[in-house]
């Protein structure tokens, strides 16, 4: 038994470090909730969600459903990480220059107005539905990159830093959407409070502080008050993870930022985001018709993701490179640029996480996930059709570095 207990766990690691593994498990978590809501243990997913759960330090308390505590908690560390990727990405890596910035850019603004656009012409006579136009603008970089590591090396490299950058440029936007749009009444005392915490995170920072647990205790006490302030608290791990250092001394060794992105990173795709999906995912089909799906929140979210995006995404590009302000990577076809426009339709934990803010009645809640699990299921699937007609292994010709601009003669 041994032996085999040995090579067993050996196969599970090799699964695990695939490219696809975190995409696959959040479809396998979506699926679960949804095959539980949908069965005669429904009574149990609900009661798993609903089970409160309090933590009280004197007379500070927080008591929330099992729901909130993983939208709120785990998904503040979602955020932390996405936050530590762009702080990388715009210091030092794919989003450090316009040169390569700039296509993915241009994607991502296209990517984020028309998706946006189509959801509020189907909404725009109804005030309160008006309030989720931003959900179909969010990307989800987990699925997506998923999708594209199940293609293989028929994927141009070029094409998937094309892709991943435009993702975490929509990340950034959907941050700044969430902080601006989506925040409760405010509370000046808890957010001066979160800004001192800032301010000693940035005073860490500039003293050349490179233990990681000062940062985490300071961020935990931020945290507390970004959630008692009225700006939801996954706003908090963002700003926590552009105050860790990413610069060090070559003596110094690998940065806080790098030990903290490389230590999380498996957590983050492993255990929060599929914990997410399977908390936001579940959504009773009993008694389902067409005319829900083709009600307006349902059928706005849907389109936006499946066709907006599509719009958005091509129609930007070509209009970046037909002015000149930069072109297409080498190696990359329209058609391939096309087929990511349509991958990056796949908005599902972005999306959700947004429509969880814009929607707190059931009724809402449920419009909103058949939306999402809808456009993002026909993004999926016709994405990684056109590119599996459109790529060839040979297509996969090494580079230096991806160019998406004109660079200076």
């Amino acid at each position: 038994m041994g032996p085999r207990i040995a090579a067993l766990g050996r196969r599970i690691l090799v699964l695990l470090h695939h490219d696809a593994a975190a995409g696959v498990l959040l479809m396998l978590a979506a699926a679960v909730a949804l095959l539980l809501d949908n069965s005669p243990l429904a009574w149990l997913y609900d009661a798993i969600l609903s089970t409160p759960v309090a933590v009280q330090v004197g007379a500070l308390s927080i008591d929330k459903p099992l729901l909130l505590w993983i939208n709120d908690g785990l998904m503040a560390v979602f955020f932390f990480l996405v936050g530590l990727e762009i702080k990388r990405e715009l210091l030092d890596g794919r989003l450090s220059s316009w040169n390569q910035a700039a296509l993915p850019a241009a994607a991502a603004v296209g990517g984020m107005v028309v998706p946006a656009l189509i959801y509020a012409a189907f909404n725009y006579d109804d005030p309160m539905a008006l309030n989720g136009w931003a959900i179909p603008a969010a990307t989800d970089i987990a699925f997506t990159l998923g999708v594209l590591a199940l293609l293989g090396s028929r994927v141009p490299t070029a094409l998937k830093v094309f892709l991943l950058a435009l993702a975490i440029i929509d990340d950034l936007g959907a941050i700044i959407i969430i902080a601006v749009f989506y925040t409760a009444d405010l509370s000046l005392a808890s957010l001066a409070i979160a800004a001192i915490c800032t301010a000693v995170l940035l005073g860490f920072n500039f003293a050349g502080v490179r233990r990681i647990a000062p940062y985490i205790l300071v961020g935990i006490v931020m945290w507390v008050c970004v959630l008692k302030s009225g700006v939801h608290a996954t706003l908090a791990g963002v700003v926590i993870a552009l105050t860790v250092p990413l610069r060090v001394p070559p003596t110094a060794g690998e940065s806080p930022l790098h030990r903290l992105e490389h230590g999380l990173h498996p957590w983050v795709a492993f255990f929060v985001m599929p914990a997410f999906a399977f908390a936001n995912a579940g959504v009773h089909l009993g008694g389902l018709s067409l005319a829900d799906l083709l009600a307006p929140i349902p059928l706005g979210i849907a389109l936006g993701l499946f066709a907006g995006k599509q719009v958005g995404v091509l129609g930007f590009t070509w209009v970046a490179t037909r002015v000149g302000i930069c072109r297409l990577p080498d190696g990359v076809s329209w058609v391939q640029i096309y087929g990511a426009a349509l991958l990056a339709g796949i908005g599902f934990t972005m999306s959700l996480f947004i429509g969880a803010l814009a929607f707190s009645d059931p009724e809402h809640a449920s419009a909103v996930r058949i939306g999402v699990l809808t456009g993002s299921t026909l993004s999926a699937i016709f994405g990684y059709a056109v590119l599996r007609l459109s790529v060839r292994p040979a297509d996969n010709v090494p580079e230096e570095a991806p160019r998406f601009a004109k660079t200076p003669v």
